[in-house]
């Protein structure tokens, strides 16, 4: 019978061990804001990220907490995958570093919003774009 849970890759893992670790880092640092998209009363959208609620707040709502069970999944997916199935973070750091890629491209090239107020996700991803793509590089070299 086939489990839910099948045994840990970490063994064949030969990246640093840092770039593992760093996905628990990115793991939790993407639970977090997924559970305040998803369960704060605005999702996030007024009180963090300052946007205007007084046209379409249901909908600039629902939309948050869509995102944040997103995020609330992909996050658990990063913790199961650095802390049991670690043969797979360079795959999963190269999908990160893609999401970031096309998250600046519209956060601040394709569709930037109106006036010059960006979201702290914004900045958060010019942060994380070189700092991934350390990780992945160091996921990628045979630290045996």
């Amino acid at each position: 019978m086939a489990s839910l849970v099948p045994e840990s890759t970490n063994d064949a893992y030969r990246g640093h061990p840092l770039a593992a670790w760093a996905l628990t880092l990115l793991g939790i640092l993407t639970v977090v804001p997924g559970a305040i998209h998803a369960f704060l009363p605005d999702g996030g959208a007024g009180v963090i990220a300052g946007l205007d609620l007084s046209a379409n707040a249901a909908t600039i709502i629902g939309v948050f907490a869509w995102v944040g069970a997103t995020q609330i999944v992909w996050g658990a997916l990063m913790l199961f995958v650095s802390l049991r199935y670690r043969s797979f973070v360079p795959p999963v750091l190269a999908l990160i570093l893609v999401e970031r890629i096309i998250i600046a491209l519209n956060q601040w090239v394709f569709k930037p919003g109106e006036g010059p107020h960006h979201p702290p996700e914004a900045y958060a991803t010019l942060v994380l774009l070189p700092a991934v793509a350390v990780l992945l590089a160091l996921a990628l070299r045979n630290h045996d």
